[in-house]
């Protein structure tokens, strides 16, 4: 019989890709998302299959976690407030959503008999240090809200597997992009914006000079990182930086994107935004060693798929 897999925030851009693959594997998968960023269009791959069951509501509500919880196998923890930026404007409702949501998530999973529990957790928690690329025995040190409840829910999940039994595995996600990626929030990521302004013919807001880079991470990447945490023996409490291991200033993107869309783009710079990193790199050593993960999608190449995507009208 299949399994039962609960995706929080399972409506979201990265949850959504995760309840794909899934049912594509031929599981049953349940999606927990309360709908404040998530949508429904990004479950529209799936609608009327049976395999598929939607539930609307939050993981501060212990009792609606409870419920969702139920005759699950694995958890795929990606509900969150998500942006650093919004962290910084709101950070005690980061706290609840991040925080608050993953302790009751962790308590349910706990009561219910999950086996493991995967937690989207973030590379902004290693803050502004700048020794690269970054390594999971590195001291963390957050600068942001969002960065704190991150590693906050880390820690809880190390906890919960340590007192309790329950597996938890936290994957760093390093800047992931792709399809779904929503361009129009104030606090969207840089890729789908730059994306956005580019097949319209606008400028492109640039924070700050533009050497600043990331180690952006293709969807396909931290989908299947998900996958293979799900399974992988003897990694419960541990966490796993999840990254290509290379980075791209945000003027290279400019450049691979004026060599797809075949024009020069005009860019306006701006401030830089409070609570961002100048530059990130993952160390995927640990990831390949213990999880077996390697980047399926180099950075080129996932910026092409996701021009195309934005280019077919986010269909």
């Amino acid at each position: 019989m299949p399994c039962m897999f609960l995706v929080t925030g399972g409506a979201g851009f990265i949850g959504s890709h995760v309840a794909e693959r899934l049912l594509r594997d031929g599981h049953r998968v349940r999606v927990l998302d309360n709908f404040s960023s998530g949508s429904r269009e990004n479950l529209a791959f799936a609608m009327g299959n049976s395999r598929l069951e939607v539930v609307e509501g939050d993981l501060r509500d212990a009792r609606a976690t409870a419920d969702a919880t139920r005759g699950v196998e694995v958890i795929f923890h990606q509900a969150a407030m998500r942006s650093v930026p919004r962290s910084v404007d709101d950070p005690l409702g980061a706290n609840e959503n991040n925080v608050t949501g993953t302790l009751n998530l962790l308590t349910a999973a706990r009561e219910a008999g999950v086996r493991r529990v995967v937690y989207a957790s973030s590379s902004s928690i290693y803050g502004d240090r700048p020794d690269l690329p970054k390594r999971e025995d590195q001291p963390p040190a957050p600068i942001s809200p969002y960065a704190v409840s991150k590693l906050a829910g880390e820690l809880y999940c190390a906890a919960w597997s340590r007192l309790y039994g329950l597996e938890a595995v936290g994957l760093r996600y390093f800047n992931v992009f792709g399809a779904r990626q929503d361009p129009a929030s104030q606090y969207a990521a840089v890729i789908p914006r730059f994306i956005t302004w580019a097949l319209a013919g606008a400028p492109l807001e640039v924070h700050g000079d533009g050497t600043q880079s990331r180690d952006f991470t293709h969807i396909d990447n931290v989908v299947e990182a998900n996958l293979l945490a799900a399974s992988a023996p003897g990694v419960a409490g541990e966490t796993f930086n999840v990254g290509c291991g290379s980075r791209v200033s945000l003027l290279e993107i400019i450049g691979f994107l004026e060599g797809i869309v075949g024009r020069k783009l005009e860019r306006r710079h701006t401030a830089l935004r409070q609570g961002d990193v100048p530059h990130t790199q993952a160390d995927i050593g640990k990831a390949k060693r213990f999880l077996g993960y390697a980047p399926l999608v180099e950075f080129e190449e996932g910026l092409r798929r996701t021009v195309e995507y934005f280019r077919r009208g986010r269909s």
